[in-house]
C-alpha cells in the first residue's frame, strides 16, 4: 500500500505503479509535452523565490570557506579560472539533467523523475543497458546517500567545532578587531558532547518534511550567512597588502587539491531535480538554475581570490581561523554555523526522498507515520556516529578533499553527461523514431 505522507510537496510516487494522474483523464503524447511540465506543484509547490533561496542554501556550505585555500594551491591566475570553468561545466551538467528528466518524464508517462528513475530510463533506451537498467538507478542511489549524507556528517562537525572554539577562545577574545592576536585556546568539553547537544535540535529540523515550510528557515540561514560573508570580504578587502606577489599559477602537485577543494563544494547538484520536482510553474526552473547558480559561482570566485590574496601564504584551511580574535568575527562563526544547521535539513532531504517512500509503501497507514519519522531519527543518528566524520576538524576542507571521489561527485557529474546520449541521440529513443 502507498504511504500517504506527503511529505513531497505532491502525490506519492513511493511506487512505480501508482501515477499521481489516476483520475485524470489520459493525454496523448502531444499534449503531455505542452501540459505535463506543470506535473507536480499547483498552488501547492514552491515559489519561484523559495526555490531559489533552497537553491542558494544548498550550494553554500562548509566548502565556501576552504577556496581560499584551494586557490592558493592552483595559483592567483589559474585558480579563478578554474573556478569559472567548473562553475559553467556544474550548470550545464544542471540544465541538460533537468531537461533530459522532463522529456523522459513526458515520454513515461510519470509526472516527475527522481536521479535514479532519470538513469534507469535513460539506460532502457540503450539496448544492452536495458536489462540492467536497475543497477543504474541502484547505483546513483547509492552514490547519492553516501554523498549527502556525507554532507550531513561534516556539517555537524562543523557545528560541534566552530561552537567548541568560540567557548574555548571567549575569555581571550575581545572587542579590539584590529590586532589579529593567536586564539588561546581554554579546555572544555570534547567535539563528541557539543554533537551531542546538537542532536535533538537536527532531529527536530529533519522533522520539517515540506521544502515549502523549510523555505523561511532557508532566507533567515541565507541572511545569515550573508553577513557573515560580508564581515569576511571586509576584513580581506581592507587588509590587502601591497604590493601583490603571489604565483598565478601554483605547482602541478598541488592541482588535485585544489580540484578536490573546489569540486567538494559545488554540493548542490543532488538538490537540483527535487527542487525542480516542487516548483509550482516548473518551466521556470531554468531560469532559478542560471540566476542562482551564477551567484554560487561568482561567490566562489570572489571569496577564493580575495580570501587568498588578503591572506596570502598564511592562508588556512578555513578563512574564518584567519580572522581576528575579536567578537565581531568570532559572531561570523556563530552566523555561518547557524547557516550550516538550516543547509543540513536541504542535504539530508534528498536522502529522505531516496529511502523513506519504500519503506513506508510496505506499511499500512497506521504505521507510516511512525516509519517515516524513525527513519529520519536513525539516519540523523548515522550522521551522528558515523566515526571517520569524528577526525574532521576545522579546517574542514583538509579532510573532506581526501575523500573526494567516496563523496560520488565526479562519478556523479559524469555520469549525468552521458544521460543526454542515452535519452536524445540513442537510436531506440523516440527522436530517433
Amino acid at each position: 500500500m502507498a504511504s500517504d505522507i506527503n511529505y513531497q510537496d505532491g502525490p506519492d510516487l513511493s511506487r512505480r505503479d501508482v501515477s499521481p494522474v489516476e483520475d485524470e483523464p489520459n493525454h496523448s503524447p502531444a499534449s503531455l509535452q505542452q501540459t505535463e511540465y506543470e506535473r507536480i506543484g499547483g498552488r501547492t509547490g514552491s515559489s519561484f523565490f523559495q526555490t531559489i533561496i533552497h537553491l542558494l542554501k544548498g550550494n553554500i556550505g562548509t566548502g565556501l570557506l576552504g577556496l581560499p585555500l584551494a586557490v592558493k594551491n592552483a595559483g592567483l591566475l589559474v585558480g579563478p579560472l578554474s573556478l569559472l570553468a567548473m562553475g559553467i561545466v556544474a550548470i550545464h551538467c544542471m540544465n541538460l539533467l533537468v531537461k533530459c528528466a522532463h522529456h523522459l518524464s513526458v515520454k513515461m508517462g510519470k509526472p516527475f523523475l527522481s536521479y535514479g528513475d532519470a538513469v534507469e530510463y535513460g539506460m532502457e533506451n540503450v539496448s544492452w543497458l536495458s536489462r540492467h537498467s536497475v543497477w543504474g538507478r541502484r547505483v546513483v542511489n547509492l552514490f547519492l546517500n553516501i554523498t549527502q549524507l556525507g554532507f550531513c556528517c561534516v556539517y555537524f562537525v562543523f557545528l560541534s567545532d566552530n561552537i567548541k572554539q568560540v567557548v574555548e577562545t571567549a575569555n581571550g577574545t575581545t572587542g579590539n578587531c584590529h590586532n589579529n592576536e593567536t586564539a588561546v585556546n581554554v579546555p572544555s568539553y570534547d567535539s563528541r558532547l557539543y554533537m551531542l547537544f546538537f542532536l535533538p535540535f537536527i532531529i527536530v529540523l529533519v522533522f520539517i518534511r515540506n521544502l515549502k515550510y523549510l523555505a523561511p528557515l532557508s532566507f533567515v540561514a541565507n541572511i545569515s550567512m550573508c553577513v557573515s560573508l560580508v564581515l569576511i570580504y571586509y576584513y580581506c578587502l581592507t587588509n590587502i597588502p601591497y604590493p601583490i606577489n603571489l604565483p598565478l599559477a601554483g605547482r602541478a602537485v598541488d592541482y588535485p587539491l585544489f580540484f578536490g577543494t573546489a569540486i567538494f563544494a559545488f554540493e548542490g547538484i543532488g538538490v537540483v531535480l527535487p527542487l525542480e520536482n516542487k516548483m509550482q510553474n516548473p518551466r521556470n526552473f531554468p531560469t532559478v538554475l542560471y540566476l542562482g547558480m551564477g551567484i554560487v559561482t561568482t561567490l566562489y570566485i570572489t571569496l577564493g581570490t580575495i580570501g587568498y590574496i588578503g591572506f596570502g601564504e598564511h592562508i588556512r584551511g578555513s578563512i574564518t581561523l584567519n580572522l581576528p580574535l575579536c567578537w565581531l568575527y568570532q559572531t561570523v562563526k556563530l552566523l555561518y554555523s547557524f547557516g550550516i544547521y538550516i543547509t543540513y535539513a536541504l542535504q539530508f532531504y534528498v536522502s529522505a526522498e531516496i529511502l523513506i517512500p519504500p519503506a513506508v509503501a510496505r506499511c499500512g497507514p497506521r504505521w507510516t507515520l511512525m516509519v517515516d519519522l524513525g527513519i529520519r531519527v536513525a539516519l540523523v543518528a548515522l550522521t551522528y556516529r558515523d566515526l571517520p566524520c569524528e577526525r574532521v576538524k576545522i579546517p574542514v576542507v583538509h579532510s573532506v578533499k581526501n575523500r573526494g571521489p567516496f563523496g560520488g561527485h565526479q562519478w556523479r557529474l559524469l555520469w549525468w553527461r552521458t544521460v543526454p546520449f542515452r535519452t536524445h541521440f540513442n537510436p531506440l529513443s523516440d527522436r530517433s523514431r
